[in-house]
């Protein structure tokens, strides 16, 4: 059956965008999180949106189930395709319009997240959502994360820059969603669409709102003795009411690793904790900003606070958060990546709980995450080859996202629950809320053939589809 449908594929893409052997399918078993291997039956590579689209109808007309796919950096194992059709979307990558006027942009989802700034810079303008993969990760799997990155503590995720979306359907109908202008009415079928992880189909293009590129930027670097203190500080700056465009923490762990690595940028390798905030805006009143929240951090415990002298120093600062997963993989071969959100005043608490873990079970945890969110990133590297030590791993990461749950967090705040967080989702949310979830999968894909077995437990939705309709509102 594969071997047909691969043909039958093939007279659409063209045969050598079409793979079926076991050695040329092995690139495709993991994503950003090694942890996880799947191999898909076939990858498909289709190059245009009528070729996606063709596709896309001819997996219905089969019944094949199928993963979408766009540069396989997710950290939740979502893009993975076990013995189903792969569908890889890297090919789609033209820049249809920029709108200078409207300052917005309609790209095709394989466009590189940076790359859509890189092209909008000439006319003064940039798109905001950046992802620490922005370098390589595509605007249709942001759209499917729903992903944030460093400056959505002011600027918001990938939902709130969104405007409308084209998309082909599971069943291959096309669908326009939202609104270009910015207004729809009805029901908001463009906010359940992103988000979704590429269980309810496949972006054929999106139209994107850009920004101004900001007056001026402050870019300050904070160390401190301890995480708690850091900790101290980026509450004391979200109680003041100051708007920072960012705000990350990073602890020794983590800092080590980027000084050791070809990212180096100039962090003090003494410190517990370093805290990165940018203000950005109006030239009028930032520099009192900056002075406020020096005094905040030094009040906090700060050692030393210092601004970024020029770009190029900013450039470097922001490089070493960036790339400080990719710095991680000098340490040891496997990472685990969680991607948990707490209450911001929990976070000293929480952090002092994960420290605690990870001292337990013998495991070295980095954090390196979005403090001005409270989204958590604990990093676990460990060698996939010793049993021992991936048990104690896997343990340590089950009590770390307990911990969160209980401090009255959630599961993920961008990176999504694809496989990873499965397990988790009956501790977080009733057997009603889960069916909820399952219908409205159901208005978009009602046979569950776009990424199967991902984000709600299929024993959940069997369970669900069990109960009479009848009984359902009363579940």
């Amino acid at each position: 059956m594969s071997s047909a449908l691969a043909s039958r594929l093939a007279t659409i893409v063209g045969g050598t965008r079409v793979l079926s052997r076991e050695g040329e399918l092995r690139a495709y078993e993991s994503d950003g999180l090694p942890g996880y291997r799947a191999r898909p039956s076939i990858a498909v590579f289709p190059g245009s949106r009528a070729e996606v689209v063709a596709v896309v109808r001819l997996l219905a007309e089969t019944g094949s189930q199928f993963v979408a796919r766009g540069a396989g950096t997710g950290l939740s194992g979502g893009a993975l395709a076990e013995d189903v059709v792969l569908l890889g979307l890297h090919r789609l990558r033209r820049i249809v319009s920029i709108d200078a006027e409207n300052a917005r942009a309609v790209v095709e989802p394989g466009v590189v997240n940076a790359l859509l700034t890189r092209a909008a810079a000439p006319y003064g303008l940039y798109y905001a959502p950046d992802p620490s993969s922005q370098t390589a990760c595509t605007i249709g799997g942001n759209v499917a994360e729903n992903a944030g990155g460093p400056h959505c503590l002011k600027y918001g995720v990938t939902l709130n820059h969104v405007l409308a979306l084209t998309v082909v359907l599971p069943n291959g109908e096309v669908l326009s969603l939202g609104n270009a202008e910015g207004e729809h009415d009805g029901y908001d079928f463009l906010g359940a669409f992103v988000g979704s992880e590429g269980c309810f189909g496949v972006v054929l293009d999106a139209t994107v709102r850009l920004l101004r590129n900001p007056s001026a930027i402050r870019t300050l670097l904070a160390d401190f003795e301890s995480i708690g203190a850091a900790a101290r500080a980026v509450s004391a700056i979200i109680g003041s009411g100051i708007v920072a465009a960012a705000l990350e923490m990073m602890d020794a762990a983590t800092i080590q690793a980027v000084e050791a690595s070809i990212y180096a940028a100039g962090y003090p390798t003494d410190a517990a904790a370093i805290l990165l905030i940018e203000l950005d805006g109006a030239l009028a009143g930032l520099d009192e900003d900056v002075i406020r929240v020096s005094q905040f951090c030094r009040a906090a415990g700060a050692r030393k606070v210092r601004v970024a002298a020029d770009p190029d120093d900013r450039a470097r600062l922001w490089q070493g958060r960036k790339k400080a997963f990719g710095a991680m993989g000098r340490v040891s071969s496997h990472l685990v990546v969680q991607d948990a959100v707490v209450p911001r005043t929990r976070l000293p608490e929480i952090l002092a709980k994960i420290s605690e873990i990870g001292t337990r079970q013998r495991v070295n945890v980095c954090n390196v995450f979005h403090a001005g969110d409270g989204n958590l990133h604990p990093n676990i590297g460990y060698n996939a080859n010793d049993p021992d030590e991936s048990s104690r791993v896997e343990v340590a990461m089950r009590e770390i996202m307990r911990a969160c749950i209980e401090a009255g967090g959630t599961i993920t705040g961008e990176h999504g629950i694809g496989l990873d967080k499965l397990p988790y989702m009956e501790a977080l949310f009733t057997a009603p809320t889960l069916g909820a979830m399952c219908a409205l999968r159901d208005v978009f894909d009602p046979e569950h053939r776009a990424n199967p077995g991902k984000v709600v437990p299929v024993h959940s939705c069997r369970e669900w589809h069990a109960v009479p309709s009848t009984r359902r509102g009363a579940s």
